[in-house]
This record gives structure tokens, sequence and C-alpha cells, in this order.
């Protein structure tokens, strides 16, 4: 008989926390239990990439009457109704939440509905006052969105909040400049909404290639967009009195989530018009404010130190390339280690801590050419190094072609597209690939395994393009646009 209660205790059902406790279950046959405060399926599944995607796809509905039209269909505008969709969307996660449980259930895996936490390297507390032992713990919690730390700050929402609002604004402004503000500025103006989007740097996108956040930008403007960059608030307040806010979304509210693994957020306004006072000058009213300013990791108030866990900035948790924290017992992965905060990597991580603590086969983390896509409209899709970043390693050429698609051309619509290759003047290899397109992601995920597997231009350039296509432009840049 065991000293332990289990083999593996997992800390959150999320993505990576669930794949890592059935696969360690139902193909080793380890004892596993899962505990879980809020929804199986983590972020991803209900709070983000998911939900996100449902609205994405909501939203491109926008332009189609317009579309069908220049191609001959006798179609009339409608109008987007939210409460609809959200009670569909809000269906396909309670559908997704049971089957993540189901699966649980199947491999064997004991679940808990309980916030966890380390009473010491081999010992979890639970909410419901229950104590659990295990050989090996594994720390799953995911992150969560902050607030900046303005006055204010809790007149706004994050984007946990938007599946969950009653009502959209007609107008809102959006703060930051990353992947979820730029998201979030394209669904919301799709569905209707009048949005502002101000961000503090020079350009949205940071870390990204220069040529790919330029042509997003631009595309973001010309749909309608208020970008602002080189801005941010100085200051913020529910507005009262001498504003006349519109009646249909005076009323506005959204239900919070005001804890998650010991972080308490501030509750936002009740949804009533925001005075935002901006660094460019602007002094304006509207309905709402969406904060997309960052995330944080989720181990506040879990024990994690007093076990002897290291956590690192922003307490992230330090883990080692095997996922193992200082605790030779406790491992960590996701967006709580705060490396590389994508859910298939998580996925991945959760894998690679099976195969190296259940299966016997030592297998590092694997964070080299990750492909990825943000889904703002246009999608981007990339993969490998930017422009910038091979310039500052090695010599390099630029292969890169910009034009509007057939599909969209034929509409009369200005639309463009970008593919971009950098490639190794030395090695031939392809060091990194871009491409700014609707369906991006759907693209790049293709090229991602040639890129992986190390091809050079003279492979893409073999390969036979399929015409008509946005895509064949891959295989068909012949001279580079620039070296250096």
């Amino acid at each position: 008989m065991s000293e332990f209660d289990y083999d593996l205790f997992v800390i959150g059902g999320g993505s990576g926390g669930v794949r890592a406790a059935r696969v360690a279950a139902g193909e080793t046959g380890a004892r596993v239990a899962l505990a879980e405060e809020s929804r199986y399926g983590g972020t991803c599944v209900i709070r983000g990439c998911v939900p996100k995607k449902l609205m994405v796809f909501a939203s491109e509905f926008a332009h189609m009457p317009d579309a069908a039209r220049c191609y001959g269909w006798d179609i009339q505008d409608g109008a987007f109704d939210w409460k609809t969709f959200r009670g569909h969307l809000h269906e396909e996660l309670d559908r997704l939440e049971a089957v993540y449980r189901k699966m649980l259930k199947a491999s064997g895996v004991e679940t808990f509905d309980a916030r966890a936490r380390l009473r010491d390297p081999h010992t979890v507390e639970l909410s419901t006052g229950e104590v659990k032992t295990a050989k090996h713990i594994l720390v799953a919690t995911g992150g969560r969105p902050v607030r900046p730390e303005v006055p204010g700050a809790s007149c706004g929402i994050v984007s946990d909040d938007i599946f969950d609002l009653e009502d959209l604004p007609k107008t809102i402004l959006i703060i930051g400049g990353g992947y979820i503000a730029c998201e979030f500025a394209c669904i919301l103006n799709g569905l209707g909404v009048e949005v502002t989007q101000y961000y503090r740097g020079a350009q949205i996108l940071r870390g990204f290639d220069e040529e790919a956040r330029g042509l997003i930008a631009d595309a973001m403007k010309e749909s309608g967009i208020d970008l602002h960059t080189g801005t941010n608030i100085a200051s913020m307040e529910t507005a009262t009195g001498d504003e006349d806010p519109d009646e249909d979304t005076a009323h506005m509210s959204g239900p919070i989530e005001a804890t998650r693994y010991g972080k308490s957020e501030p509750e936002p306004g009740p949804g009533v018009p925001v005075r935002i006072k901006g660094t460019n000058g602007q002094d304006r009213v509207f309905d709402m404010v969406l904060f997309a300013t960052g995330r944080a990791p989720n181990t506040e108030d879990m024990g994690l130190e007093e076990a002897g866990v290291t956590l690192g900035r922003r307490g992230a948790i330090e883990v080692d390339e095997y996922s193992q924290t200082s605790v030779p017992s406790i491992y960590a992965i996701g967006d709580v280690t705060d490396r590389l905060n994508l859910t298939p990597v998580a996925i991945r991580e959760g894998m690679q801590f099976v195969e190296t603590v259940f299966k016997g086969n030592p297998t590092p983390v694997d964070h080299d050419l990750v492909p990825s896509a943000i889904f703002t409209q246009p999608e981007f899709g990339t993969i490998g190094l930017t422009e910038e970043e091979a310039r500052d390693i090695e010599p390099i050429e630029v292969y890169s072609t910009s034009f509007r698609p057939m599909n969209t051309a034929f509409a009369g619509r200005p639309d463009r597209v970008m593919m971009k290759l950098i490639v190794s003047k030395e090695t031939r290899k392809v060091l990194g690939c871009h491409i700014v397109a609707p369906g991006a992601g759907e693209m790049i995920q293709l090229a991602g395994i040639a890129v992986k597997m190390g091809a050079t231009k003279e492979d893409f350039d073999r390969t036979v393009a399929v015409h008509p296509t946005m895509a064949e432009e891959m295989v068909t840049m012949r001279q580079p646009a620039r070296s250096g």
C-alpha cells in the first residue's frame, strides 16, 4: 500500500492539467486526482480561445451581405442579436465542459470541485476541508487578466467578462495593444460596436513582425476602428450628472468572476458610461471600457512559497526544462509558468510531464519554432523569427509580397494580405514565416511543419503552387524583396 493517497494530484482543470491527468491515469494506470475551483476547460475553453473564436465567426458575417450582392446574390442586410448568440455560446461552453468532465471520469481521474492549495511538498488541502497526499503534484492553474493600477480602473471590465455581458455597448474604449486587445477590437467592431482603442506604444502587437503589425493596424483603421497609438488614459471615472447616457446601454452590467486562485479583483462599475481623459488630450464618455493590459499567473495564496517553490517575475512558477520546480515532487505547466502562454503549448507540456515522470522517458519541453495565430481581421499567422530578430543574428534574405486577394477585390473591398519568408543567406533555411490574410491561422499550421523540419527556400520553391489560392504566393516568390 502506497504511503500517498494518489500518485499525482493536479491543481487546475484547464487544457494542460486535464490532459496530464487523464493521460497519466489512462495510459500508465497512475492514481490521479484533479481539483478545479471554477469551470473545467479553463481559460481556453470557458473564457478565452473557444468563445473568442466563436465571436470572431459571428463578427465576420457583417460584411457578407454586401459582398454577396457583388457576386449576384439578392441578400438584404440584417441585425446582430447578441442575446441569441450569447445563448448558443453558453450552451456550447456547457457542452465542452461536460466533455472535459467525461474524459476525466473515463480515464479514472477522481475530481474535486474545490479550490486547492499546498500544505507541503506532498499535501494538498481543499476548500471542502479535505486533505489529500500525493507522490507528485502538478500545478496548472493558468493565468488571469489584470487591471492597471490607475484611479477608476474598477469602472472597466476585462476580457473574461465579455462573454457574459447582458447587452453589447454602443461605444467601447479598449485599452491595450496586444493580441487580446486587437482581437476584441476587431470582433466588437464587426458586431456593430463603435470601437476606440488606446495603446501607449508606437505600434500595436509589440514583439511581432513590423511589416505585419503595420498592415494589420492599417486594416483595423480602414474597418472603422478608431486606433490611437502613443496614447494612454490619464484618468477615468463613472460619468454621472452632466452626461446623457443612451437609454439602451445605461442598464448594462456583466457577471464578474471576483476571485480565482486567491486573487481578488475589484468589481467593475454597474455598466454606466465612463468618462475618460486621454494623454492625447481627448475627454470622452464611453458606454464601456475594456482593459486588455496583460495577464498574470494564478499563484497567489496557494502555499507555493511556504512549500519551498520558487516564484519569479510577476509570481510565475520557476521550472526547469522538464517542468520541475525547485521542489522535486512539484511540477508546473502552462500559463502559471509564464513561458510560452499558448493552449497547445500547455497541452504539450502536460504530455511531456507524463513522459518524464510516469513513463520513464525524460522529455524536455520544446518551445522552439511554435506556430501561432492572432485572430484579428485579417488574421495573422506566424512562426519563427521576425525580420528584425533575424537581422540581429545573421545575414538574411526577405521574400515578401502584399496584394489584394481575389475574393474581396472582386467585391470592391480594399483588403490586402501579406506573405513573408525570412531566409538565412548561409543555410538557406526558412527562419520565419509570417502571413496576414483571411485563414492565416489555417495556413501557418501547415507552413509550420515545413519550418519546424528545417525546410529551405529551395524546398518551398520546388513545391508546385495550388492555383488560384492566396497561399500559392508562399511558393512563387522568386526574388528577395530585400536582404541584409
